[in-house]
């Protein structure tokens, strides 16, 4: 169920509110266009700086608008592990198919403590549970030793990866096995990424590409298949200007100005990030215009 492309999810704002009619036109935009799954409220979707309120709504209305057609994966992580509990249970009683839950920032937890955290989530709650693992962010970076502890739990299955190293690909496989989930959370390095043992990518690129990005995907989990290979090479390097385009400033900011390009939604963000300067708009522009979407 969670493989291939699926979508971090901006969320549309006009004049600092959020734009209900455009985040339902954006989940529509994906489900005609391949895309395989959606992440509403993750780190894409500006988490940090939605109140409690709009974190319910964006993932109420992202199961609603859904209906069982693709997988929600819920983002309701948070430094405060009750606060994680609270909102990974209001995922789960709004519909939600699965959560991503990030590991918690700024508090530098042990290792144990990282176990205690999921734990305690995976206690409470009775859908999968995706671990996010992006020590950029969040500065701590949870070993394999302990995401295997996690994996022999009855709701912990996979790991979204963002922490640019590849190894861990294989490592992760080598100690969990297939079937433990392993989804890339750098768009730049997906095709290795899946060429190694991975099954997806939870996309930043997918906002403004998603047709792309769903094909690329697809041609790249046919790994028997050379023709299909082939064809997943090609797209990724036709996208690779566009994936280093998106992250020359703080994601979600160059995005979202690709999605008001698109009509998609407008460029607004919240403080403290900012629009993106004329500089990356440039280059944004470019690479949009190289994929022929411009």
């Amino acid at each position: 169920m969670l493989k291939g492309s699926i979508v971090a999810l901006i969320t549309p704002f006009k004049n600092n509110v959020m734009d209900e009619d455009k985040y339902i036109s954006l989940i529509h935009h994906h489900i005609k266009n391949g895309t395989k799954g959606v992440v509403p409220a993750g780190t894409t979707g500006e988490s940090p700086t939605l109140n409690h309120d709009e974190h319910k709504k964006v993932i109420e209305i992202a199961v609603r608008e859904c209906k069982g057609k693709i997988p929600v994966i819920a983002g309701a992580g948070s430094n405060s592990t009750e606060e994680a509990v609270q909102l990974s249970r209001h995922a789960e009683k709004s519909g939600a198919d699965a959560l991503l839950i990030v590991t918690p920032y700024y508090n530098k937890p042990t290792q144990e403590g990282l176990y205690q955290h999921y734990k305690l989530i995976n206690d409470n709650v009775g859908i999968p549970i995706i671990i996010y693992n992006i020590p950029s962010r969040s500065v701590i970076d949870m070993s394999v030793d302990t995401m295997a502890r996690l994996f022999e739990l009855k709701n912990i299955v996979g790991v979204k990866d963002a922490t640019a190293d590849l190894n861990r690909v294989d490592q992760q496989l080598k100690k969990m096995g297939p079937e433990f989930i392993q989804l890339s959370g750098e768009d730049g390095t997906a095709l290795e990424f899946n060429m190694r043992g991975g099954v997806g990518c939870i996309s930043v690129t997918a906002n403004v590409a998603a047709k792309l990005c769903s094909e690329f995907q697809e041609a790249s989990l046919a790994k028997n298949n050379n023709s299909l290979m082939s064809k997943a090479k090609e797209i990724n390097e036709k996208l690779m200007p566009l994936h280093k385009a998106l992250f020359i400033e703080s994601n979600p900011s160059p995005v979202k100005y690709a999605s008001s390009l698109l009509n998609l939604s407008s460029d607004e963000v919240r403080l403290p990030l900012v629009k993106v300067t004329e500089k990356t708009k440039k280059e944004v522009q470019k690479a949009l215009k190289f994929l022929n979407l411009l």
